[in-house]
């Protein structure tokens, strides 16, 4: 039997990294983002299947959902990966980015993740993903929409996992503190600051090592961070 993963929020850096590590894993992989273009080379790469949605709007996501169902069955494994920003003063935020912000990092991951909770229940096993970051745990100074959904991702994991992990389903949120290494976007280390950047490879490892937890042991919250950053 085929074991599928889908992640949504698809790009470069984490989900890419862990996307190859599922294909090497045995899994068919379903890459969702608003853009599909950019999955071009990742989906060749490893065969992977990419499909375009906005996380924040309900029927592109059941719809998502349907059309992996059709191509791969109901996932196994979802990661969801995607985030907005909107940054500035308090006083000069607009509402209707602030909105947006919010949509995309907050309440697009509750409609995946109802969807694939809808499939797995019954099924009595699965893993729902969510990357986090540093704003999950602490709010910056103009950076407020960011940590407000961030927070509410976090707050969401957390009660999923009091909710479904009983019904035999792994639910895990990453801290990811710090920058992540990606060259295409020009975020690499200086000469003199090696390891500054977290390796999005060695991310994508941690992802699939508490993916394969046993269940008795199972974790909710991982937090990453280079071992140069200051606590």
């Amino acid at each position: 039997m085929v074991k599928s993963a889908l992640i949504v929020g698809a790009g470069s850096g984490i989900s890419a990294s862990f996307a190859r590590l599922l294909a090497k894993e045995g899994y068919k992989v379903a890459l969702a983002a608003r853009s599909t273009a950019k999955l071009a080379e990742l989906e060749q790469e490893i065969g992977a299947s990419a499909l375009a949605c906005d996380a924040a709007e309900p029927e592109q996501v059941a719809a998502l959902f349907a059309s992996v169902d059709h191509e791969f069955g109901a996932p196994e494994v979802v990661l969801y990966n995607a985030s907005a920003r909107a940054r500035g003063p308090l006083v000069d935020l607009k509402p209707a980015e602030v909105d947006r912000a919010l949509r995309t990092s907050a309440y697009g991951g509750f409609l995946v993740a109802q969807q694939a909770a809808k499939r797995m229940v019954p099924r009595g096993s699965g893993a729902i993903f969510f990357t986090g970051a540093s704003a999950s745990v602490k709010g910056y100074a103009q950076s407020a929409p960011f940590a407000m959904g961030k927070f509410a991702l976090r707050g969401l994991a957390q009660s999923m996992a009091r909710e479904l992990q009983p019904k035999g389903i792994h639910v895990a949120h990453f801290v990811i503190d710090g920058a992540v290494r990606n060259a295409g976007a020009g975020r690499v280390e200086a000469a003199d600051a090696p390891d500054s950047y977290l390796d999005p490879d060695a991310i994508a490892q941690t992802y699939l090592a508490v993916l394969k937890q046993p269940r008795s042991a199972w974790s909710l919250e991982v937090e990453l961070r280079p071992w140069v950053e200051r606590f």
